[in-house]
């Protein structure tokens, strides 16, 4: 990885930005306001094509390294063959060539990377899509599989979604080998759908639980090596044969740690230490004689070899309960660039950067002659494109190898790392795990404001990057020091990208959950841009109806006309307004009732159906009650005047002279005259009567008081129509008609 050029603290600090295809939208990341989707033309979306097999084993850049560490942990020497692993590897091969997925579990420093990378090496010729080798370490399920695609595909700046991605992924064929999964069974067998024609070759941490009984893979146990391979093991990393207490010492060993490989690559380490030891005593005794000559004592052999040997005898050798836990001693033994290298991966919570960074943080100039010191000592490995320490050795050196202001600086430097032109997004996505590590010391540190600026530089160089699992963990990282610094602006901004991110997740509550709050906190702010953005986005989900919010929910239905009355008095406060109201409501309530009555209405030959809006029970002797007929003219005849009745009543809208205003029932039956089988005199088809010459008359009516006519109003409602008899031939003195028939219901008069 190429170091830019240039002294980045004279440098400002810009933000990384671009586009990429997210499914179906086409993101925009790293505008000033917030990253933003939108709907991606069809011209512009990728079209994926299958990457043909170049080589035996391939993966994304920042895949498994192979360069750098001892043999027992898949990184040494090809010189160096893997001991004591045939019987393992020929068994791993033949379940790959039935279509079988395994996983290898096993205590940590067993060579599980190792077994893998071996294995990875002999099944080139297995499946037709050949070997494709992946790095787990911090992934999560959706990063993987965004890796398999990647490396199997050519379609650069494009994260299909999961239906998208289970179609291409359906066509591969291969080997696939994932070293250092951090995947629980569920996700394993999420992994193994989404690739049905892969097989997978998994190495998982040594604390992950146990398969389901009905998982598709099956474990496979790394166990120790034997006695005889780690006595091997250790000469040969030890570059000279062993002697007898050497080898008495290395057996020791091999009951205490199982045969644990990584045991045996750290005594080798301590052995060399010793070596080391035992120069300088011989380098001394020469010096001595050189400058002193010969003394009276003892005479030495004159064979160096000799010689040696007896100064070597009075090193003492480590103990068993030493070499259990040697990585303290292993770092006193290190050289001067080594360990302030292992001070600044402590420091990042066991993370190192690569070998260019080193000059600028630590100020180191060989990293590459470090971090293989470091990694020939088994206290680091090299995985995923950038170094790490190994297990166990981060929790051994944190108590007497404290930071001591190693990392101060890292902030300010991957901001302006990650926002630099020559600077690619394999090796952004590459040093993923450095960039959250130095996030991690920085609050630790209580450097907030770091914090911040390094999260919004990060997060969208991660993006871009299709590193989504470590982009979502910067910007929660970013949000809780935006909290602790108390700008509002920072804090909206990390809610922002946060909706985006599930946006491009389809996680559409979380979505409107982060983006309301940003636009909250921008408005509050008075961030007229930034609410704009926010808006847009959420406007977006509810277009592509991943979620409505209850405010967008559908209009109720339209009020029923019976309730019009009761609502508009309270929505009109002008009290001209309210009576136009109600009049308005008044005459369309007396047009639909009159609509109403009119439907309801039968000719003489048809039974009379019944009204629900008549307000009249179908009850008892109902039904046997002629239907009231209107007159057969609507002029009242002379008797109707001089009683008192109104003049013109069905059309004058006035109030009657007996205080009946102009909405009075007797107003619409009035009107039909030509419909209604009363205007030619027949008789009601409810009661039959014997036809006589001239006008038909109505049953005697009963008599009633004479007198003046009753002014007690009728009660009415909206839903009632009433119903007015038909009046006498020849007018009483009261000019008010009685309803035919005893038996018929009570009468309801026309103008009372």
């Amino acid at each position: 990885m190429a170091q830019p050029s240039g002294e980045f603290r004279q440098e400002a600090v810009r933000t990384r930005g671009g586009e990429l295809v997210s499914g179906g939208l086409l993101v925009g990341v790293g505008a000033p306001d917030g990253s933003e989707a939108r709907p991606c033309p069809d011209e512009w979306r990728p079209r994926p094509r299958r990457i043909e097999r170049s080589e035996p084993a391939r993966g994304p850049v920042g895949g498994v390294g192979r360069a750098v560490g001892p043999l027992a942990l898949g990184a040494g020497p090809a010189d160096l063959p893997l001991l004591d692993r045939e019987s393992d590897i020929a068994e791993l091969l033949g379940l790959l060539a039935e279509g079988r997925s395994i996983r290898l579990v096993g205590q940590a420093g067993s060579g599980r990377s190792a077994l893998l990378s071996a294995v990875a090496e002999a099944s080139a010729d297995l499946a037709p899509g050949g070997v494709v080798q992946l790095c787990g370490h911090r992934r999560t399920v959706d990063d993987l599989l965004q890796d398999l695609f990647a490396a199997t595909h050519q379609a650069p700046g494009y994260r299909p979604d999961p239906g998208q991605l289970a179609g291409h992924l359906a066509e591969v064929g291969a080997v696939v080998v994932v070293d250092a999964a951090e995947l629980s069974d569920v996700e394993l067998e999420r992994l193994l759908a989404a690739a049905p024609g892969c097989a997978f070759l998994v190495s998982v941490a040594p604390d992950s639980p146990p398969l389901s009984p009905g998982s598709r893979m099956q474990d496979h146990l790394v166990a120790g090596l034997s006695r005889s391979a780690c006595l091997a093991l250790t000469a040969r990393l030890a570059g000279r044969p062993l002697d007898v207490a050497e080898k008495a010492w290395a057996v020791d060993l091999w009951f205490e740690s199982e045969g644990l490989p990584l045991r045996f690559v750290q005594a080798a380490a301590l052995l060399r230490q010793r070596d080391v030891a035992v120069d300088a005593l011989v380098a001394a005794e020469d010096d001595r004689m050189d400058v002193f000559g010969a003394v009276d004592g003892p005479v030495h052999d004159p064979d160096p070899a000799v010689r040696e040997n007896a100064l070597r005898r009075t090193v003492p050798l480590p103990s068993v309960a030493a070499t259990a836990s040697p990585a303290v001693r292993l770092a006193e033994g290190l050289s001067e660039p080594a360990q302030a290298v292992l001070r600044l991966a402590v420091a990042l919570g066991g993370e190192c950067p690569a070998a260019p960074h080193l000059p600028a943080l630590i100020d180191v100039g060989l990293g590459e002659a470090a971090l293989a010191e470091l990694a020939d000592a088994g206290l680091m490995v090299s995985i995923g494109g950038h170094h790490r320490l190994t297990a166990g050795a981060l929790d051994l050196l944190v108590p007497h190898w404290p930071a001591l202001g190693c990392a101060d600086g890292a902030a300010q430097h991957f901001a302006w790392w990650v926002g630099h032109s020559s600077v690619t997004l394999e090796q952004i996505a590459a040093e993923a795990e450095v960039v959250i590590g130095v996030l991690l010391a920085d609050r630790t540190a209580g450097r907030h404001e770091a914090v911040v600026r390094l999260a919004r530089a990060a997060a969208p160089a991660l993006a871009l990057a299709l590193r989504w699992g470590a982009w979502e963990r910067v910007l929660e990282l970013g949000l809780e020091a935006a909290r602790r610094t108390g700008s509002e602006s920072d804090q909206a901004w990390f809610h922002h990208e946060s909706g985006v991110h599930a946006i491009c997740l389809r996680q559409s509550s979380r979505a409107v959950a982060e983006l309301e709050t940003a636009l909250t906190l921008r408005a509050a702010a008075g961030e007229q841009r930034g609410v704009a953005s926010a808006r847009r986005m959420l406007g977006l989900l509810r277009t592509d109806g991943r979620q409505l919010p209850a405010a967008s929910a559908p209009p109720s239905r339209a009020p029923v006309i019976r309730k019009i009355a009761a609502r508009v008095p309270a929505r009109l406060k002008s009290s001209r307004r309210r009576r136009i109201a109600v009049v308005s409501t008044v005459v369309l309530t007396m047009g639909v009732l009159g609509t109403a009555v009119a439907m309801s209405l039968t000719g003489p030959d048809e039974p009379r159906p019944k009204d629900p809006h008549s307000g009249r029970l179908d009850e008892g002797g109902s039904q046997d009650a002629p239907f009231p007929q209107p007159s057969a003219s609507t002029s009242p005849g002379p008797a109707a005047t001089a009683s008192g009745s109104p003049t013109g009543q069905s059309g004058s809208p006035e109030p009657t002279a007996s205080g009946s205003a102009s909405r009075s029932p007797s107003a619409t039956p009035s009107r039909r005259p030509s419909s209604s089988p009363g205007a030619t005199g027949s008789p009601s088809p409810q009661q039959p009567q014997p036809s006589a010459p001239g006008p038909s008359q109505p049953p005697a009516p009963q008599p009633q008081p004479t007198g003046q006519p009753s002014t007690k109003p009728v009660p009415t409602s909206p839903t009632t129509p009433p119903v007015t008899p038909p009046p006498s031939p020849t007018a009483t003195s009261s000019g008010s008609p009685t309803t035919p028939g005893a038996t018929a219901g009570p009468a309801v008069p026309g103008t009372s």
